[in-house]
């Protein structure tokens, strides 16, 4: 089978590139041929080139809108089935966008199938679109550990024996760095046992200009630029606790790895986190800004986080979630 994966031109550490490689990987280990192909929102005249040299059975777009609006575009007049993975930008954002709505509408219309993998929104989405959700379908994610090294205990910003809370996160508003920061006030005012760390790409320039200037009025958080995919898994393993403070999410790749791991979560109490984080066995969720101080506070203790520290290799099996997807492809070519 020649499967195309059409994914955002974004940088290759953002989640949908971490999440289209990885189904690359798995999909080509079936022996299939996969091209994995980055467009912008505008597709360059090379995309219908793509598809006209590749002759993809089937292509599968990460991003409905995105990826969708382009693949509109560049495979207009062609009989080429489509699956969509739907993400969290375009269920939380894109749908009560004016602009992007049609163009999700007419995606979604047009595919085969429809995925998400995280149940709950699924199930919301069903709820609240049930026009849009009549081809839906649960994909059960999967998460493949790097094993490239990263030192983040031996940072010299870090005190031995502090607590090293980690926000794996892109700078912009929606992940809610900036926020947290904020919230550490309350924490800091009664503990200076702690040192509160950010990586990820700046993705809104004056969010984050905002966000490095009260960085620098607090010593005690420091911002560690983006860390390859690759390497996260080593930096979590020299963290004691992975932070989410994201007003919306829809299945956030660093939360899978942290679960997998048996690193300790404090998250926003969301769908798209809640469906990783079992409250009080692998990590807790906070709803509102007393529950996360209070929570945040608790975790300062080794033996509260032992507690949390709950390792599950085979939950997220990336094995499993390529044998579904799989499936679902070969379904779109038989029909």
């Amino acid at each position: 089978m020649r499967i195309l994966i059409v994914v955002s031109n974004q940088e290759r550490i953002s989640g949908n590139w971490v999440t289209a490689e990885r189904f690359q990987r798995g999909l080509e280990r079936l022996g299939h041929q996969v091209v994995l192909y980055g467009t912008r929102l505008q597709p360059e005249k090379y995309f219908r080139q793509q598809l006209l040299e590749f002759t993809p059975d089937v292509a599968l777009l990460l991003h409905a809108y995105h990826s969708g609006k382009p693949w509109l575009a560049a495979s207009k007049g062609m009989d080429i089935p489509s699956v969509v993975l739907l993400t969290g930008t375009d269920v939380n954002h894109g749908l009560n966008d004016p602009e992007q709505n049609e163009v999700i509408r007419t995606v979604l219309h047009q595919a085969a199938f429809v995925l998400l993998q995280n149940p709950l929104i699924a199930a919301e989405f069903s709820t609240t679109h049930p026009q849009l959700a009549t081809n839906l379908r649960n994909l059960t994610p999967g998460i493949i550990l790097g094993t490239a090294p990263y030192e983040l205990c031996n940072l010299p910003s870090v005190a031995k024996g502090q607590t090293i809370f980690l926000c794996p996160a892109g700078l912009r508003a929606v992940k809610g760095v900036l926020e947290l920061l904020k919230m550490f006030d309350q924490v800091a005012a009664e503990s200076s046992n702690f040192h509160l760390a950010f990586c990820g790409p700046i993705l809104d320039e004056s969010y984050s200009k905002l966000f490095f200037t009260a960085l620098k009025e607090r010593p005690w958080a420091s911002y560690l630029g983006s860390i390859p995919p690759k390497a996260m898994a080593s930096a979590m393993r020299g963290a004691d606790v992975i932070l989410n403070n994201s007003r919306t999410e829809g299945l956030a790749n660093a939360l899978l790895e942290a679960a997998t791991l048996g690193i300790p979560i404090l998250a926003h109490n969301i769908p798209g986190n809640a469906t990783v984080v079992r409250h009080d066995i692998n990590g807790l969720l906070y709803n509102d800004e007393t529950e996360f101080v209070q929570y945040a506070l608790q975790l300062l203790d080794r033996k509260r986080r032992q507690q949390l520290s709950n390792p599950d290799p085979e939950r997220y099996n990336p094995v499993n979630e390529t044998a579904e997807l799989n499936r679902i492809l070969q379904e779109v070519i038989k029909s």
